[in-house]
């Protein structure tokens, strides 16, 4: 493997790279939280904005760099040539950017909170050189400077840990004299988390539970989208994905930090905002159209999740008039 790298990026006009080029349209939407990717090795920054227009997020990529995405709001995608990975709520993925840009957005008209750690392939070297043999082949042909794909592919689920995670993160519980070893820790821990795939008769018992477990969250939200008007009883649910609903209901509630009734009823609200923004449907219209025969019902739980009536939607909310 090679261990060593400059000491710091550059473009081919001889510049040195900065990511703050990329952020300027989001302001205070962009904030690093700590760590320096050429001092340090790896930097953590949050992200928290309304973007007006698709944005053009690949030009934050450094040259050099596996970037860890997690994703809490907002839709995104990171391509190469031949590999998309497509960021939707509570989502996790990673891609390598080496020295050409990769192509990437962040969806317009939409609010973005996401959790970013970029990696030095020369930070993976120091501290996951041992592991080659059960990391994902695009961090491990990152680090041994190999051709490769660029982006993961599939993303996976973040459980609710995973998400009080990001929250500590952004508020670290240690005193600041603490700060950069438990932060280089908690990089660490999310690099060993979700940079490692090891071979299926390699897998550990409790990482295919809860690899099942996310597959199973998969399923379930796969099934409500298909007839949000009509959806599956629970038990219908446990049928489908064949398991009891219980245990079904416990596990989504344990992934997602909220039941399934509750992520239906985010799923209908962002349906019948998305047809009420194309101006496909009426404010009734879109509530029979994703379940609700109450019209009062529904546009209680609009404003509760908008922050507006649907009547007078896609008006700003206060959430985006903050960006």
């Amino acid at each position: 493997m090679n261990s060593t790298a400059p000491a710091a990026n550059f473009h081919r006009d001889g510049a040195a790279f900065t990511e703050a080029d990329a952020w300027r349209d989001v302001g205070k939407g962009w904030q690093p939280l700590f760590g320096s990717f050429h001092g340090a090795g790896y930097s953590i920054e949050w992200h928290d904005f309304f973007a007006k227009r698709a944005l053009d997020w690949a030009a934050s990529f450094h040259p050099g760099c596996v970037e860890l995405c997690l994703n809490l709001a907002g839709h995104g995608f990171v391509e190469c040539k031949h590999k998309r990975t497509e960021f939707a709520a509570n989502t996790v993925g990673f891609y390598h950017r080496k020295d050409e840009p990769l192509t990437a957005q962040r969806a317009a008209n939409e609010q973005h909170q996401f959790l970013t750690v970029e990696f030095s392939c020369p930070f993976l070297v120091k501290h996951l050189a041992g592991m080659a043999a059960v990391l994902h082949p695009v961090v491990r042909a990152a680090m041994e400077d190999c051709p490769c794909e660029l982006v993961s592919g599939a993303t996976v689920r973040l459980n609710a840990a995973q998400q009080q995670l990001i929250t500590s993160l952004r508020q670290p519980p240690v005193y600041a004299a603490a700060q950069p070893l438990w932060y280089q820790c908690k990089a660490l821990e999310l690099a060993v988390t979700f940079l490692v795939q090891p071979p299926p008769e390699q897998e550990l018992f409790c990482t295919r539970q809860q690899r099942l477990a996310q597959e199973r969250v998969e399923q379930v939200v796969f099934l409500l989208r298909q007839n949000l008007a009509a959806p599956p009883t629970l038990e219908e649910l446990g049928r489908k994905i064949g398991c009891s609903h219980f245990y079904l209901s416990r596990i989504f509630s344990a992934q997602t930090g909220h039941t399934i009734t509750q992520h239906l009823r985010q799923l209908r609200m962002e349906r019948a905002a998305e047809l009420l923004k194309a101006g496909e449907y009426n404010v009734t219209e879109a509530a029979l159209e994703v379940g609700y025969n109450s019209l009062s019902h529904f546009s209680a739980a609009f404003h509760e999740t908008f922050g507006c009536c649907p009547g007078l939607f896609p008006l700003k909310t206060s959430a985006q008039k903050k960006a």
